[in-house]
C-alpha cells in the first residue's frame, strides 16, 4: 500500500502512513496561508508525526510563522528565478530527533562528498544510456523490484510507470547485452521549469561501474535541451554513493530533510543537492 497523491483545495499532497507524513508537494497561491491549518488537521488525524512543504519565497514567512522549520533552500527553483524552501513541521520530539552518531555521519558524507567536487574523469562503461519507452516498463519494474524493497511512489506498478511516461517523468536506462542493469528518472515540473533527477537503480552486480553518473549526465543534456532551468535531487544523508554522484557533476548542497522519507525499511533523513542549468 503507498502513500496517496491528491489534491488538497488546489494543491498537491503526499501522505500515508509509510512515511508518516503529509507532503505539501505543489502550493497553490490561492490555498496559502489556510492550507496550513488543513494540513495540521489532517496530520492529527491519520496521527502522523512531520509535516513536509515545499514552499515558494513569497509565502515561507507563513509556514515559519506556524511553527515551520527551514530545512533546505533552492534558489532560482521556480522559473529560473523565485527560490523553493523545504520546511517541516514535526509533530512529536522522536520525528525530529537525530543522534550524535547519526548527525556525525551525515556531517562527514557531506564532507567526503565535496571533495568530489570537478572530479569528471570517469571511464564511461561499455553500456548503452537512452531514455526508456513504454515497452521498457517491463524491465523497468524489474530492475526496481530487485533493487528496492519499499519506494515512496508505486513504481513496481508496470501501469504506473506507463502512465507517469505519459505525464511527467522521463525514465532513463542503462543496457548491457540488451539487459537494463541501471535506470534513473527526471520528473519534470513544466510550468517551473525545474526537475527532480531521482529513482536511481543498479542491478547488485552492476555497482561500481559508475552508471547512475552517466545516466545523470544523460538526463542533464536532455532537460537541457528541453530548456529546463534548475535541477535537484533528494538523496539519502547516510549513503555516500549518490550525494558524491550529485557533488562530482557539480551540484550544491542545500539541507538536510531529517527524518523524512522511507527508503528500504526505515525512515531515513535525505540530502538536498541542486544544479542551475
Amino acid at each position: 500500500m503507498f502513500d496517496k497523491i491528491e489534491k488538497l483545495e488546489g494543491s498537491l499532497i503526499q501522505h500515508g502512513p509509510n512515511n508518516d507524513r503529509v507532503y505539501l508537494m505543489k502550493l497553490a497561491e490561492k490555498d496559502a496561508p489556510v492550507i496550513i491549518d488543513k494540513l495540521h488537521d489532517l496530520s492529527l488525524m491519520k496521527k502522523y508525526t512531520k509535516i513536509f512543504a515545499k514552499v515558494p519565497g513569497r509565502m515561507v514567512d507563513e509556514f515559519i510563522d506556524n511553527d515551520f522549520k527551514e530545512e533546505a533552500t533552492i534558489p532560482k527553483f521556480f522559473k529560473g528565478k523565485e527560490p523553493a524552501h523545504f520546511v517541516s513541521r514535526f509533530m512529536g520530539a522522536a520525528r525530529s530527533f537525530l543522534s550524535s552518531a547519526k548527525k556525525q555521519k551525515i556531517s562527514k558524507n557531506i564532507e567526503v562528498a565535496l571533495t568530489k567536487k570537478d572530479q569528471n574523469g570517469l571511464h564511461k562503461p561499455d553500456a548503452e544510456f537512452r531514455a526508456l519507452e513504454p515497452e521498457d516498463a517491463g524491465q523497468l519494474v524489474n530492475l526496481y523490484e530487485k533493487t528496492f524493497k519499499v519506494y515512496p511512489f508505486p513504481i513496481f506498478d508496470e501501469q504506473y510507470i506507463k502512465k507517469t511516461m505519459d505525464e511527467n517523468i522521463d525514465y532513463y536506462g542503462a543496457f548491457m547485452d540488451d539487459e537494463l542493469v541501471a535506470a534513473s528518472s527526471a520528473e519534470k515540473d513544466e510550468e517551473n521549469k525545474n526537475a527532480e533527477m531521482t529513482d536511481f537503480a543498479t542491478l547488485p552486480k552492476h555497482r561500481g561501474k559508475n552508471l547512475s553518473y552517466f545516466l545523470l549526465k544523460e538526463m542533464e543534456e536532455e532537460m537541457m535541451a528541453q530548456d529546463y532551468k534548475t535541477l535537484f535531487t533528494i538523496a539519502r544523508a547516510e549513503s555516500i554513493g549518490m550525494n558524491a554522484t550529485f557533488a562530482r557533476t557539480d551540484y550544491e548542497f542545500a539541507g538536510t530533510l531529517v527524518n523524512n522519507t522511507l527508503i528500504g525499511e526505515d525512515i531515513e533523513s535525505m540530502n538536498v543537492w541542486y544544479k542551475h542549468l
